[in-house]
């Protein structure tokens, strides 16, 4: 089963105060893991700016439409690709994997503990229903990525 995961388009985020005056904060990184960037997929370093938000990331018309604080890094200005592996940020912390089909349904839903992201969204994906697999942070509720079948836009 392949899949990818794609970071976010980083020009939705290029206007921090833009950002900070709908609601967003500016915070600095104070630890190497902690601060995960949906635009870059990597947690952000000791000392960089980053900006916590609110993201629509299940834009459906079912009970699951669903947003949820996420970070960005400031100034990100290229978006990471995976293709069939795990970004590392998300095999550093346990998960809530959540299977859906193309209606936007959730199917099924799992947990991993670090070190299992990869194996998690592969055995989701394995059931032939499930679309897209949406990762969040197990602890924090945080989405940190959405692993789509290859080949799904």
């Amino acid at each position: 089963m392949t899949y990818r995961i794609q970071g976010l388009d980083p020009a939705r985020f290029a206007d921090a105060e833009a950002l900070i005056a709908e609601g967003a904060i500016r915070m600095k990184a104070d630890s190497e893991s902690g601060y995960p960037c949906r635009v870059t997929l990597q947690d952000a370093e000791p000392g960089e700016n980053v900006l916590l938000l609110n993201y629509l990331h299940a834009d459906v018309q079912t009970p699951f439409r669903a947003r949820h604080a996420i970070f960005v890094r400031e100034g990100a200005v290229a978006a990471s690709h995976y293709e069939d592996v795990a970004p590392p940020y998300l095999e550093q912390r346990p998960l809530s994997l959540r299977g859906f089909d193309g209606a936007g349904m959730i199917l099924v839903a799992s947990t991993a503990e670090p070190g299992g992201a990869d194996a998690g969204i592969r055995g989701l994906l394995e059931n032939g229903e499930i679309d897209y697999v949406d990762v969040h942070h197990a602890a924090w509720g945080c989405f940190l990525a959405r692993a789509e079948r290859s080949g799904h836009a």
